[in-house]
């Protein structure tokens, strides 16, 4: 079966091939013949109920700094692909926003993956929630009243803004901490909306799992230390990629969350997990596909391109 995909991404000049899970997607699908075409959210338009995209022909190639080949521009139909990968990074605001809005006037005639709906009613740090049994203490807000008594009652805390990602702007606040005046003052300058305030969980020190999960089932995990000195676990951030398996606790966790995710046509996330505490499901551009495979776990890219040929087939 040969495919006519599109993949909607950031500038693919600057990725780093090494650990992008899109790049790994693209190769997959090259490999198996699938018609590759790239664009940007900038060369989105809608014109009188029409979604259209300025696109160039893909190769791409697993080599370093000669990693793909562009072909000519060319205003296309969107709805003329048979799938389109919405794969920006975030921040999920409200460009991002407006992207999924858009990819939605051709879902699912043309299957875009994730649904595009569903990636903009689930932001990460709110649709966790969902679960709050699986969860560390887990506080949203901009009220700093609510924060203090948070922090009162469980003294070492870790704040974040509610839509960032790759680790930035993660701040750990213990008990006495005399920056929690002037880290409240940063943030509420800073960020419009409310921030996730959550219980510290020592344990991150032995790493923080990503978990991911295909059209709703367990597909592969890898552990991400956190480098000497750092709170943060993230790859970007100088996280070590370890192999792991699951314990009962984190099976728990998938069996819980992979219906909800396959209904909701969220096919490729990410989850997190510390000590046994879900702290977020990525399901705008999850990453970890590369690691796991370097490590000796499974082809999730394969495993992707596979349930998409299905659903096509169908």
């Amino acid at each position: 079966m040969s495919l006519n995909v599109a993949v909607q991404m950031d500038p693919i000049d600057r990725i780093n091939i090494a650990g992008d899970s899109t790049f790994a997607l693209l190769l997959e699908a090259q490999a198996r013949g699938h018609r590759l075409a790239y664009y940007t959210t900038d060369r989105l338009a809608l014109r009188d109920g029409e979604l259209f995209g300025t696109v160039q022909d893909l190769e791409v190639r697993d080599v370093k700094g000669e990693h793909f080949t562009l072909g000519e521009a060319r205003r296309v139909r969107l709805d003329s692909f048979d799938a389109i990968l919405m794969r920006q990074d975030p921040p999920f605001d409200m460009n991002y926003v407006t992207a999924t809005h858009l990819l939605e006037r051709i879902h699912p005639k043309t299957l875009v993956v994730n649904d595009p709906a569903h990636v903009r009613n689930a932001p990460e740090k709110i649709f966790v929630t969902e679960f709050p049994d699986l969860m560390p203490p887990t506080l949203i807000t901009r009220d700093l009243e609510e924060i203090k008594a948070f922090r009162d009652e469980f003294g070492d805390i870790v704040v974040k803004p509610l839509y960032g990602n790759g680790g930035a702007a993660v701040f750990r606040l213990t008990r006495d901490d005399l920056n929690f005046g002037s880290l409240y003052d940063l943030f509420a300058t800073t960020f419009r909306e409310p921030w996730v305030v959550q219980r510290f969980i020592p344990e991150v020190k032995h790493g923080d799992k990503r978990i991911i999960l295909v059209d709703g089932e367990f597909a592969g995990a890898v552990n991400r230390v956190p480098s000497e000195g750092d709170l943060r676990s993230n790859m970007v951030r100088g996280g070590a990629a370890k192999e792991t398996d699951l314990t009962p606790r984190e099976k728990e966790i998938c069996e819980r969350l992979g219906p909800h995710l396959k209904r909701m046509g969220l096919l490729f996330t990410g989850i997190d997990v510390i000590d046994g505490n879900l702290t977020e499901i990525n399901v705008t551009s999850p990453t970890g596909i590369r690691a796991i495979r370097r490590l000796g776990g499974a082809d999730i890219a394969a495993l992707i391109w596979d349930v998409i040929e299905a659903k096509r087939r169908g």
